[in-house]
């Protein structure tokens, strides 16, 4: 059954950029230095504290923002959130490193049963509190736009399609003048959830031209591997007839692919990636639990089928009364209007809508602390 609850997001985003220290593998955010406002919606615990989270390399420039304003907004209170990959901030929270992980793709019913222990004895839940295209980025000098349907996308990065003239590429780009430059396929080194996502997307929309399963671990031996959505980035940046995948707010000003839906070629927008999360159903947990199934092999040309729904695992119960305090703190002003509009201006992301806030709340509400 297909679930309305996620609504139609709304707003276009803005470019923004925040000076914030980093380290890393990606970039750990540090607000000492950021220049957002402070954040209207945040409910601050009052005598402030520390709190970590780590996660997801996508969610490092909405990390920014957010972290930022709520900061800003809330004295004495400290954010941090190191962007090592979705695989290795959950294993930071399963291992009860930090408070909350940001990652790519839902943890899994066995790693959701694994953090009982680390949850004080209750469920850890997945919050969808960042919706983005994922962008299929490359650097051929000359060429700043392709259509690429998904057998295409999948012949590349399996090795098939080797140089950039290929008649698979030449067919859908009349007008593109293409060099028989080698085609260097980038592809994440690390576990991560935006692998994962773009492989569900590969094996759902591609057929036979994508012979392997989704995983967060990349399944074809590598031309070229980096780590994090900053090293792809670099990489792709780096080389020439490169090609990659990443979270749209990293594309910056390299050449993207417009992909292939039905009989049209769709260009990633929140909007479009607003389009595809309108038709995700929910995937059975427990009560608390918000992830979701995206239909990655859509024909609706109004949508972007390669989207990334990005989460906050959290604890319903933490040990600690003043790490749950802040857990919910900041989990509530990311999910806020004014959270997801931070969001939007920094890393170009689509706000969820009021009705999916309004469900995430009542779960956040509920987190708590002690027996």
């Amino acid at each position: 059954m297909k679930l309305s609850r996620y609504g139609q997001f709304a707003g276009v985003a803005l470019a923004g950029a925040l000076a914030l220290s980093a380290c890393g593998s990606d970039q750990a955010v540090d607000p000492s230095e950021g220049g957002a406002s402070a954040a209207s919606d945040a409910n601050c615990v009052e005598g402030g504290g520390t709190l970590a989270g780590a996660g997801a390399s996508s969610q490092e420039n909405a990390m920014n923002g957010w972290v930022a304003a709520y900061t800003g907004a809330c004295e004495g209170t400290t954010v941090t959130y190191d962007a090592v990959g979705s695989g290795a901030g959950v294993s930071q929270f399963l291992d009860g490193a930090v408070a909350f992980a940001g990652s790519d793709s839902a943890v899994a019913d066995e790693e959701l049963e694994q953090a009982t222990e680390r949850c004080n004895g209750s469920n850890a839940v997945n919050l969808p509190a960042y919706i983005s295209p994922i962008a299929v980025i490359f650097n051929l000098e000359g060429v700043e736009s392709l259509n690429l349907r998904p057998e295409v996308i999948a012949g590349i990065f399996n090795g098939d399609i080797t140089t950039w003239n290929d008649e698979e590429i030449a067919a859908d780009n009349p007008d593109v003048e293409l060099p028989d430059t080698e085609i260097v396929p980038v592809n994440r080194s690390d576990e991560s959830g935006t692998t994962e996502n773009f492989t569900s997307y590969l094996a759902a929309a591609a057929g036979d031209a994508w012979p392997h399963e989704p995983s967060g671990d990349w399944p074809v031996e590598p031309k070229e591997a980096a780590q994090g959505s900053s090293g792809v980035v670099s990489a792709v940046e780096g080389g020439q007839g490169t090609i990659g995948y990443v979270d749209a707010s990293h594309a910056g000003e390299l050449g993207t692919a417009a992909v292939g839906v039905g009989d049209a070629f769709v260009e990633y927008s929140p909007e479009a990636a607003a389009a595809i999360v309108d038709t995700a159903e929910a995937v059975p947990g427990n009560d608390d639990d918000h992830a979701i199934e995206l239909d990655y092999a859509t024909e609706d040309s109004s949508a972007y089928p390669i989207v990334l729904v990005s989460y906050e695992v959290a604890c319903m119960s933490y040990e600690d009364q003043a790490e749950a305090d802040l857990v919910k703190s900041f989990l509530g002003y990311l999910i806020s209007e004014d959270g997801q509009q931070a969001a939007a201006d920094e890393a170009g992301s689509a706000p969820i809508s009021a009705e999916l806030r309004e469900q995430l709340q009542g779960t956040i509400d509920q987190i708590s602390a002690g027996a």
